[in-house]
């Protein structure tokens, strides 16, 4: 089934973030891990991993829509060098995916291709959550301080 460019093009602009949460996200976990904090490291491992299997129905959508995958193309990581600037360039990159999404969203609806609208819908509701949740760690940052939320981080002990 041919599809038109620009739904070829969305997709592979989709395609292109989720690459790029899948090495920012994971490469942020494995930080947070050899600091000890857990909790982090699994959040943010769990999204890497979600990344990489969205990219795979990504991949799949556009190959049967006759177009060529471009896994060349990944956005500009956000490297954090401590817990705040982790999480803020989560948040960063997080804000371009939901942005991109909403955008693809409204395109594929114009052009009536509901079967990628319909993969693309439940990965802005699942961006909009991760959102939530770094919205969250900000607030638990600013409230706790950084020390405090840094232990709140840890897990427990033999996990």
């Amino acid at each position: 089934m041919k599809a038109e460019p620009i739904i070829i093009d969305n997709i592979n602009a989709n395609l292109k973030v989720q690459l790029t949460v899948i090495n920012q996200s994971f490469l942020h976990a494995r930080i947070v891990r050899h600091w000890g904090l857990d909790i982090l490291n699994s959040q943010m491992y769990g999204v890497s991993i979600s990344a990489m299997k969205t990219t795979d129905k990504l991949i799949d959508r556009i190959l049967f829509l006759e177009g060529m995958p471009n896994l060349q193309a990944i956005g500009k990581l956000f490297v954090g060098e401590d817990v705040e600037d982790i999480i803020n360039c989560e948040m960063r990159l997080m804000n371009i995916s939901r942005n991109q999404l909403a955008e693809s969203i409204r395109v594929l609806e114009e052009h009536r291709d509901y079967e990628s609208r319909a993969l693309l819908s439940p990965l802005l509701n699942d961006t909009e959550e991760y959102i939530d949740w770094l919205e969250t760690q900000q607030w638990l940052l600013e409230e706790l301080g950084m020390a405090n939320y840094i232990q709140s981080q840890i897990g427990e002990i033999g996990q």
